[in-house]
């Protein structure tokens, strides 16, 4: 669970404001989230906590994001890095942070 706990915390610790605009989502998760995905999201009240609006922009705050991000995540880790990936060699590991 470290190494997943440091790739999320990376990703906030790189990202220059505490604030994340809809339109750098994308961005901001290295193209594994689409600004349409959050905003659809957003409409049926599933989106990150910590959305704040300005006239027609939309953004989230860094950290509540970032959780948010987590606690919908899986990795998957390899279990033995001497043997060639497939699905029986990684263990999954579930965000579920309270």
């Amino acid at each position: 669970m470290g190494a997943a706990k440091d790739v999320f915390d990376a990703m906030a610790d790189n990202w220059p404001s505490e604030i994340i605009a809809r339109t750098e989502i994308k961005v901001f998760t290295g193209g594994l989230i689409n600004p349409s995905y959050i905003a659809n999201l957003d409409s049926r009240g599933e989106g990150p906590f910590g959305r704040i609006k300005s006239g027609r922009k939309t953004c989230y705050q860094k950290r509540p994001f970032v959780k948010w991000l987590r606690e919908r995540s899986v990795i998957e880790i390899p279990t033995d890095s001497a043997s060639e990936p497939n699905k029986q060699n990684f263990q999954k590991i579930l965000h579920i942070v309270p």
